[in-house]
């Protein structure tokens, strides 16, 4: 199957997809008078994923080219099997998503870049949408040990192409647990938790196809009945200004590198560093605020 003809089956599967289910939960919201939807958050949603996908465009040569580079140093050869090699590229593909995510949530830099995700208060399937803008200037390079193991660069851009397409849709509050899938897959229940603001919620679920990962790596967390998820952020921007919902964190980030007066060590620490880290407790990760509900609860 050539490139051209997987690419053209792709969205053809993908957009017929997308606007039935959008259109389903938007009629399910409007007659239930769930208020999932309001056009401002969904705009602002449209809005930033087409300055992602403009980027996307923009530098796909270039990463196609650099993926090639390092294929041609590859370790394994696994196309004497084409079941075999789809499967071991989607499995391999969602590991490194899931530490790319990771590292977007645990590192500041790299979060100012992937809050626009999660600075929406709405939770729909539009906010599946709603993209990290600048993510694609770096999320190639998660994927050249992909390369380096013998997977080609056109297909690994296609099996990321595809699992985004699960990673979508499972942003969404109409659809409750699922059973024994919960288990092995990221289920609309997983991804919930992890756009919540609620404490216990925090950096949790990272994974976008497979939840074994979260399992695995110690971010696992289950959405609890006695604890209702909350969207948004722990500080909600309350702002649709086009540019503020991009760069807001990028301005706060350099905020606090000028106003603190502290050693550059620790500068570097409000830049790389978790966010909320701070060197004189004026704000908090999410590792510290969990600790300090253990403690009040056990005082």
């Amino acid at each position: 199957m050539n490139n051209e003809f997987r690419e053209s089956l792709l969205v053809l599967i993908s957009v017929p997809i997308y606007t039935i289910v959008i259109g389903v939960e938007f009629f399910y919201s409007y007659f239930k008078n769930k208020n999932l939807y309001s056009s401002k958050g969904t705009l602002s949603n449209i809005y930033l994923m087409l300055l992602n996908m403009g980027l996307d465009i923009l530098i796909r040569g270039f990463c196609l080219l650099l993926l090639n580079y390092f294929y041609q140093f590859k370790f394994f050869n696994l196309s004497f099997s084409p079941i075999l090699y789809w499967t071991v590229l989607i499995i391999a593909e969602d590991f490194m998503f899931y530490w790319l995510h990771r590292i977007d949530h645990f590192c500041r830099f790299f979060w100012a870049v992937h809050v626009t995700h999660h600075s929406s208060e709405e939770f729909n399937l539009t906010v599946g949408f709603r993209s990290s803008v600048f993510q694609p200037l770096y999320r190639f390079i998660y994927f050249i040990p992909l390369a380096l193991f013998g997977f080609r660069a056109i297909d690994i851009m296609f099996a990321y192409s595809a699992t985004q397409i699960f990673g979508i849709l499972v942003h969404t509050q109409t659809i409750n647990k699922l059973g024994v899938l919960e288990y092995i897959f990221v289920t609309p229940s997983h991804h919930r938790v992890h756009h919540a603001s609620n404490v216990r919620y925090l950096d949790k679920n990272m994974g976008m196809m497979l939840i074994i990962w979260d399992k695995l790596f110690g971010t696992f967390q289950k959405e609890e009945d006695e604890d209702p998820v909350t969207y948004g952020l722990t500080k909600n921007i309350n702002t649709y200004h086009p540019i503020k919902m991009v760069f807001h964190e990028w301005q706060n980030i350099f905020s606090d590198v000028i106003s603190k007066k502290c050693s550059f060590s620790i500068k570097m620490g409000y830049i790389f560093g978790p966010p909320g880290w701070s060197h004189d407790g004026s704000s908090k990760t999410s590792a510290q605020l969990r600790k300090e509900i253990i403690l009040n609860k056990n005082n």
